[in-house]
């Protein structure tokens, strides 16, 4: 039987104690949060404790909290004093972060099948390149979730059998889901029929700006003649 989220959180903290930086429960899901140190003994004890039993590793994916609680753009009843501009010119503020300090994590959805329960673990990065230990000796389902983690975030997984990238092109340079990334990329590629290959270029295409939101004036809704816009 599972154990309700709280009772749950409680045993967590007695067993691990100050190697959790916080244990909370939101909408019914308990979520740890450790340092990148203290992830590789937390993460055996959560899979061979018998009770907590989280035998498989559900998903496993990157944080980028640059510009954490920070907005692009302004917005005020559906309209903006800023502008939509993110696409053209991003507002990236470099002095925010997770309360933390730190600006990487990675996230382990876990689930355990004997007690019908998931968990959250949450690893804080604190380093440049990021950089931790990999899970994949501990759940085999890892190595797939790390590489794209490390493709998509260039968070690197040490101890990982082959850490490459999974998703972009073997010649791709940065990490597409940084935060500092250009929304439109640096490069394009396409084949050249002349050399017979493909063939990268400097992105061509042309950045816009669309507003959500243009007020008119429309008589079919107004309140009549000369009457006030609904």
């Amino acid at each position: 039987m599972p154990r309700a989220p709280q009772a749950l959180a409680d045993a967590l903290q007695s067993t691990f104690g100050k190697k959790l930086s916080s244990c909370v429960t939101t909408h019914g899901q308990v979520c740890l949060e450790v340092t990148a140190g203290d992830l590789p003994a937390v993460a055996l004890q959560l899979k061979d404790d018998p009770q907590y039993d989280f035998q498989q590793l559900v998903d496993l994916c990157g944080i980028d909290y640059l510009g954490y609680g920070k907005a692009d753009w302004e917005t005020s009843e559906r309209t903006s004093s800023t502008g939509f501009s993110r696409g053209v010119q991003a507002q990236i503020h470099v002095d925010s972060g997770h309360p933390c300090g730190v600006r990487f994590a990675v996230v382990y959805q876990l689930l355990s099948h004997q007690r019908n329960q998931r968990l959250s673990v949450r690893a804080l990065l604190d380093g440049d390149p990021p950089i931790i230990e990999s899970v994949n000796d501990i759940w085999p389902s890892a190595n797939w979730f790390e590489r794209e983690a490390f493709d998509l975030f260039g968070i690197l997984f040490s101890g990982h059998p082959d850490l490459r990238r999974i998703l972009t092109d073997y010649g791709f340079i940065g990490h597409p889901f940084r935060k500092d990334f250009p929304l439109e990329g640096e490069v394009e590629m396409r084949y050249e029929p002349e050399q017979g290959r493909v063939i990268y270029e400097p992105v061509s295409i042309t950045p816009r700006t669309l507003v959500p939101k243009v007020i008119r004036h429309d008589q079919r809704f107004s309140g009549g003649e000369g009457g006030e816009a609904v």
